[in-house]
């Protein structure tokens, strides 16, 4: 049963901000922030508390011979309907992660398997692509590191549009790769990993970064699989002293440069903090994103036998050439269920 005076008080904090904003005190932005976030919670309590008092309504109805019958079917309806109305509240309270309305970083690195990782990395590369359009979602590279065969050495992708950390926070790990590589001639099945980490992305209130520690290099990209090629000393390397964090930026613009590194080093600081105050609450947790050894994986996508497996829920589908196009809602959707449940039955204890 969830306690009334719970939903009293989140209730009278919200008409709260609704007089506030209308007299115009305070700080408006902050408090139009707080009172969209705590709209679809009051819809939800209202319409749990209007079930209540229809149910309690009904009840005394049946002390009426006259209108006995249709209460008991009315109190039937009800108690039938109230369950998933008060999972339905439950969800709506449960903490909310500030940052799922960010934008993010998406970093793709090939682990173990060569030049058959690098290849996986691209086409993780592509999935995610091509799910952001399917979302409406911008998808921009920021730095790119190929290799002859088209695979990736390193990527760094920032994804802009709705909810978008909170549809791909749950892809962050290590993902595995089983298939015959096109360079196999005996038909072969190798497996090969990726790392994918998907980070909030920062604003400037979350982090301050003093002058004194950072190094700035600027040098010329160049060959190598650089996804330009320069002839000016455009491209910017940040170092972040006392971290030894190092982010690289090798637009065509030295200026958008380093504003494009210090925006990626914000959000790996971004990062890097809301994982040290994860690992306070649960000492559990595991590192976002492994060395790319195949016993750290978190997914596995097997060609020949055209299924996905997400092992962390044990969710297997036998669409592996849909999930490949980018039909994530289905997996993602999945995995929030999970961490959802998971936040219900801690609150329970």
């Amino acid at each position: 049963m969830i306690p009334m005076d719970r939903l009293a008080q989140i209730t009278a904090r919200f008409e709260y901000l609704e007089a506030a904003m209308s007299t115009g005190g305070g700080d408006i932005s902050k408090l139009a922030k707080e009172y969209s976030d705590l709209r679809p919670v009051v819809e939800e309590i209202a319409r749990y508390r209007s079930m209540l008092d229809d149910l309690e309504g009904a009840r005394e109805m049946l002390e009426d011979a006259d209108m006995a019958a249709l209460a008991r079917d009315e109190v039937s309806r009800i108690e039938s309907d109230l369950p998933a109305a008060e999972a339905s509240l439950q969800l709506a309270l449960l903490p909310k992660d500030e940052a799922d309305a960010r934008p993010a970083m998406l970093e793709i690195r090939p682990g173990t398997g060569g030049d058959e990782a690098a290849l996986f990395a691209a086409d993780l590369l592509r999935m995610y692509h091509r799910y952001a359009e399917a979302r409406g979602w911008k998808l921009a590279i920021i730095e790119e590191q190929t290799t002859e065969l088209g695979g990736i050495k390193e990527v760094v992708a920032h994804i802009t549009g709705e909810n978008v950390f909170a549809r791909l926070k749950y892809e962050s790990g290590v993902h595995r790769v089983q298939r015959v590589p096109s360079t196999e001639s005996q038909g072969r099945v190798h497996t090969s990993a990726a790392t994918v980490a998907v980070l909030p992305e920062a604003e400037d209130v979350d982090i301050q970064i003093a002058p004194n520690d950072i190094r700035i290099d600027t040098y010329r990209s160049s060959g190598a699989g650089g996804q330009h090629v320069n002839t000016t000393d455009s491209a910017v390397r940040i170092t972040h002293l006392p971290t030894g964090i190092v982010v690289t930026s090798s637009e065509k613009s030295q200026h958008r440069n380093r504003e494009i590194a210090m925006q990626v080093l914000k959000t790996r600081l971004y990062d890097a903090e809301r994982q040290r105050i994860d690992d306070e609450r649960s000492d559990s947790r595991a590192s976002q994103v492994g060395s790319g050894d195949r016993s750290e994986r978190i997914r596995t996508y097997n060609f020949p036998q055209g299924r996905m497996t997400d092992h962390r829920i044990n969710l297997t589908l036998y669409k592996l050439d849909a999930v490949m196009q980018g039909d994530l809602d289905e997996i993602v959707d999945a995995l929030t269920a999970d961490a959802q449940a998971r936040m219900l039955a801690e609150m329970g204890q």
